[in-house]
């Protein structure tokens, strides 16, 4: 039975390299969610806080970095405060405007969550990528050319 389509394509080279995407990112969520106790949103907005010198930034700067709209941050952020994960603090340079600070048991639980992805990166993707780093590189650096700049990145550099 024939994998190409009328177009050429071989689908089952798409269909093999989208099921493992989608596995493996599941995978890497359930790492952290077991190995850290937060979900995968707390997770990204705690390693923006965590790579920030003072651990703390400003909603809009969470919102860009991870690509997710202003509101539904807010939404997470006040979820996060009220398990005592990260804080806000008035920004003095403007009224209107707050910081999101990552508080003692963020810090602990970003720690955590980084062992347990690194940990689940180790076994679900550097082993079996193994000696074709360089091909997926490549391959994944033609890939992101041809779909051009991220939305995000031009809004920052704008």
């Amino acid at each position: 039975m024939s994998t190409q389509g009328n177009d050429g394509h071989d689908w089952a080279t798409w269909d093999a390299f989208h099921d493992a995407w989608r596995r493996l990112d599941r995978a890497l969520d359930r790492a952290v969610q077991s190995g850290a106790g937060i979900s995968v949103p707390e997770f990204e907005i705690l390693i923006g806080l965590h790579r920030d010198p003072e651990h703390r930034l400003r909603v809009r700067d969470i919102a860009s970095g991870i690509g997710w709209e202003k509101s539904r941050v807010s939404h997470q952020v006040t979820r996060m405060v009220s398990r005592g994960l990260v804080e806000r603090a008035d920004c003095p340079t403007d009224g209107r405007g707050s910081w999101v600070v990552m508080t003692t048991d963020g810090r602990r639980a970003v720690l955590a969550g980084i062992r347990a992805h690194t940990a689940a990166l180790e076994d679900l993707f550097w082993r079996p990528v193994g000696t074709d780093a360089d091909t997926l590189r490549s391959v994944s650096g033609r890939v992101d050319d041809a779909i051009g700049p991220d939305e995000h990145e031009t809004e920052r550099a704008g």
